[in-house]
């Protein structure tokens, strides 16, 4: 099963899509945030579409200690409009040190900190799939 993964950002959103078998974690794209969330939506929906996923993983920022602040919270709306839009199922998962970590992989390799800030929010999308991928969360948290 084809499945994107999406971390929410108040200026991109970063992409990530899986393999067809579900079980690597690719960065795919950034979209810079349009004109209203049912532009950004319109856009994920065509990429579900070209990438003819089955499901969509959006990352839930959880604050450390697992409580649901007000970012969760933002999340966890936008994931329910997404899913009238993209006509598969949406769920959510946890994204905590989701962005650290692509951070620390990005350095790894090298990227300066400028270069490391064009493809962040894809790289912490793929970090958010793969941990879903990995958990075998498939049914779990679904949004609608």
């Amino acid at each position: 099963m084809r499945v994107l993964g999406i971390d929410l950002g108040s200026k991109r959103i970063g992409i990530a899509a899986s393999d067809r078998s579900g079980t690597i974690a690719t960065p795919l794209t950034v979209l810079q945030r349009g004109a209203s969330q049912r532009v950004d939506h319109d856009e994920i929906a065509k990429i579900v579409s070209e990438e003819e996923a089955q499901a969509v993983v959006v990352g839930l920022p959880l604050n450390m200690d697992g409580s649901e602040g007000s970012a969760a919270r933002s999340a966890r709306m936008e994931a329910d409009r997404m899913a009238t839009v993209v006509g598969v199922p949406v769920y959510i998962h946890d994204e905590r040190r989701s962005t650290v970590e692509g951070d620390r992989v990005l350095m790894e390799r090298g990227l300066n900190a400028q270069d490391r800030r064009k493809v962040i929010d894809k790289v912490a999308a793929a970090v958010i799939l793969q941990s879903w991928l990995d958990s075998g969360a498939a049914g779990e948290s679904r949004v609608q």
